[in-house]
């Protein structure tokens, strides 16, 4: 004896049918459907907009690999390069405070404390750039120390969307055994050790930056019957 009647098929057929519409609703939200390609056509006039401005990733990449050279000098030229470059990012860092200060509300005053702090620190480091070399020099065990224990807690929270993740660990890991050995050494070791720190660090990003100019360029001419070109965001936590 059979034990679906008519009325059991009819709820399954409209069952079908509501995940069926359930499944289409979603692919095209997420712009994944056969007809469109993977782009979508949400996205496809996004990433257009965004290929169009390629060259200003290209720059930047070869304005880092110039202060690479720069740094790499080991000359007078060199200390000043990386004293400036602290206080712009001690200005860089003050910007993001004083946006989340705008954002926050609760505890506004709090990060506008920080955005002063980093902004008087950004403009006595432009003032006074080779002093901020020298403690930089002075402090640069405790610096790696942060930087590598930065670099692997950025791994494990990147790890559900970045298969490279283990890269960035495996350089935190390295950062702070370079921290435990620096803080052991004299001042000139100290000194020639920031120099090819930084200088490393910036021809990093900038090839990094290089390819990757090249890659968000490819976006603007990618097919929809292809995937888009996957753009690495790893940057080795550069």
């Amino acid at each position: 004896m059979s034990l679906y009647t008519p009325s059991s098929q009819s709820v399954r057929e409209k069952a079908h049918e509501q995940a069926d519409h359930l499944k289409d609703t979603r692919q095209s939200l997420n712009g994944q459907t056969d007809k469109d390609g993977p782009a979508g056509p949400v996205f496809a006039p996004i990433l257009k907009q965004v290929a169009s401005y390629w060259w200003v990733e290209l720059l930047m990449g070869v304005f880092w690999i110039v202060i690479a050279v720069v740094v790499l000098k080991f000359n007078q030229a060199s200390v000043t390069t990386v004293g400036i470059l602290t206080g712009l990012m001690f200005l860089a860092f003050a910007a993001e405070e004083f946006v989340l200060a705008a954002v926050d509300r609760h505890t506004r005053w709090l990060w506008a404390i920080f955005g002063a702090l980093l902004t008087a620190s950004g403009i006595v480091a432009l003032i006074h750039p080779t002093s901020t070399f020298g403690g930089l020099a002075d402090i640069l065990g405790f610096v790696f120390l942060l930087i590598g224990v930065m670099w692997m807690v950025q791994a494990f929270a990147e790890r559900p969307i970045n298969s490279l993740w283990w890269l960035t660990l495996i350089s935190g890991i390295m950062m702070i055994v370079l921290a435990f050995w620096v803080s052991g050494q004299f001042f000139v070791v100290r000194a020639y050790t920031l120099l090819i720190f930084a200088g490393v660090w910036a021809m990093t990003t900038g090839i990094i930056d290089i390819i990757r100019a090249f890659q968000i360029r490819e976006l603007g001419h990618t097919p929809k019957s292809t995937p888009p070109l996957k753009i690495v965001f790893w940057e080795a936590a550069f």
